[in-house]
């Protein structure tokens, strides 16, 4: 995966969780990518587990659960 994935893959999450995506035609064009493409990064999201649902009345894409994705490092420290 590459590091722009990873960053549109972030923003994809931020704008989900704030309810700010709108249609899929308007979420794409945000990301500036097609509406295929963004049709398969939210596969690959509901893959990983997402809770992703889309409301037609807001149309705008949310998760029907709390949460959302944390892409980062951590370190666990060796306790030996």
């Amino acid at each position: 995966m590459l590091r722009y994935d990873l960053y549109r893959l972030e923003s994809i999450d931020r704008l989900i969780r704030i309810k700010g995506t709108g249609s899929p035609r308007c979420f794409a064009k945000k990301l500036g990518i097609s509406e295929r493409t963004l049709y398969e990064y939210l596969s690959f999201m509901k893959d990983l587990g997402a809770p992703i649902g889309y409301n037609k009345f807001r149309e705008s894409y949310y998760y029907t659960s709390e949460g959302g994705f944390n892409f980062n490092f951590q370190y666990h420290r060796n306790t030996v």
